[in-house]
């Protein structure tokens, strides 16, 4: 499954593909602006997705330490 993060840059790189296809300037320039937008979406997914696994990852550690620290 693909992560939110994957899809905003997915989004954000169709935006730079129709940039580049787009003879009209204002439609350029928009999807440029739509591009960015996507790429800042897809940084706070990743800074939160890096979070989230984080916070796991120092869920199972302590709940190992406290398995440990009871057979022990």
């Amino acid at each position: 499954m693909a992560s939110t993060s994957d899809h905003y840059l997915a989004c954000a790189a169709q935006s730079l593909r129709d940039a580049d296809a787009s003879t009209l300037d204002n439609v350029r320039q928009r999807c440029l602006r739509s591009a960015a937008a996507w790429e800042a979406m897809a940084d706070r997914a990743l800074k939160i997705e890096t979070e989230r696994r984080q916070r796991a990852d120092a869920t199972l550690a302590a709940a190992d330490a406290i398995q440990d620290a009871a057979h022990g």
